[in-house]
């Protein structure tokens, strides 16, 4: 009776935190994989002695969390990772001004300095085709800036998949987002031809190093592209 009781007092949000540890725990222990199916609801219901609903919003925290995926009239299954919880949480992060846009580049530096070290060890011949591809696309589409913005950012992503950790290129994905509103301005901010060829050589200086297997050299291009990047970002008054 007692434990009934404690049950009935815990509040909604409790009940909901608690199914979604429990049902966290079952894919754990029952070693579930991506395309994995969850229990239904009721089963679900009936094992932790709570009620649909609660099982239901814990199921749509999962989700949002891209922890498991909600099909109409099916089960839920689990989901491959991506990254957009962690992109929703930094772009939050930046409008709430809990972080700055500075501080973003920072890690990213940080990141893709060892992103491009591990690609020039790492990638394959056809990492390496996709990536100077990608380089010369940015070269083509120089006066398309929405064309080049999505050039750049699969550039980067190329390069975090070339690396073979495939946190890195989580992080990287998880970037994209913020990336696609300060793209604009920092590309803006480059007024002059010279400016914005630069941006493109460093690029190729990338590619070139990573198909070349030198990450000391991969590492000076990709520390030279984000001292521009912020500068150019600075010059926009983009703190």
């Amino acid at each position: 009776m007692q434990e009934r009781s404690n049950q009935s007092e815990k509040s909604g949000s409790s009940r909901v935190g608690d199914a979604i540890g429990a049902i966290t725990r079952h894919i754990r222990e029952q070693e579930l994989m991506p395309g994995d199916r969850l229990p239904s609801e009721s089963r679900l219901s009936k094992d932790l002695n709570v009620s649909r609903t609660v099982v239901r919003e814990a199921f749509r925290s999962l989700a949002a969390m891209r922890i498991i995926e909600l099909n109409v009239g099916k089960r839920a299954t689990i989901s491959n990772i991506d990254h957009g919880a962690m992109s929703l949480i930094i772009e939050h992060g930046v409008h709430t001004e809990q972080i700055n846009v500075q501080q973003i580049y920072d890690v990213r530096r940080t990141i893709e300095t060892r992103i491009v070290t591990l690609a020039a060890i790492r990638r394959s011949d056809e990492e390496a085709k996709i990536i100077l591809k990608l380089a010369q696309a940015m070269a083509d589409s120089a006066t398309d800036p929405a064309q080049l913005m999505e050039h750049d950012l699969a550039f980067h992503t190329a390069l975090a998949q070339a690396s073979r950790n495939p946190v890195f290129e989580l992080i990287v994905g998880a970037f994209q987002g913020i990336t696609r509103q300060t793209w604009p301005i920092g590309w803006k901010s480059r007024t002059t031809a010279e400016a914005r060829n630069t941006m493109i050589d460093t690029h190729q200086r990338i590619a070139s190093a990573v198909v070349a297997g030198d990450p000391q050299q991969a590492v000076e291009a990709m520390s030279k592209h984000f001292d521009e990047s912020v500068h150019a970002l600075l010059e926009a008054g983009l703190s």
